[in-house]
């Protein structure tokens, strides 16, 4: 099994940036795929971006691919989600969350991390 903790939500202006963290324990993450979710107020979960962590391919909601970037630091067993150009519709709770590349679902969640962009 695998913990995840996120950090690094705040807030900041449209147009700035912001870089989230998520810290992952338990084990080896080499047979999984670390998401980064999002839930603006009032709408559904949202995914946002992934990564599989034994080779790095990444995966992005198209909406955001070329604003937001994942990345992972296999030393720190932490993977990031690079937000740049914010805008105030980029405020919402955001989740790390892992799942075994042969699944679907992914079952293993952080507790969120608050991110709310002002204009």
């Amino acid at each position: 099994q695998v913990q995840l903790v996120e950090s690094g939500g705040g807030l900041v202006q449209a147009g700035g940036s912001l870089r989230l963290s998520c810290a992952a324990s338990g084990g080896t993450l080499n047979s999984y795929r670390m998401g980064w979710f999002r839930r603006a107020p009032g709408k559904e979960r949202e995914f946002v971006a992934a990564v599989n962590w034994i080779d790095g391919n990444t995966y992005y909601a198209a909406s955001l691919k070329g604003r937001f970037t994942i990345s992972r630091d296999s030393g720190k067993k932490t993977v990031y989600l690079q937000m740049n150009s914010l805008k105030p519709e980029d405020t919402a709770v955001y989740y790390c969350a892992a799942r075994l590349v042969w699944q679907s679902d992914y079952a293993h969640w952080g507790q969120g991390t608050q991110v709310t962009v002002s204009s």
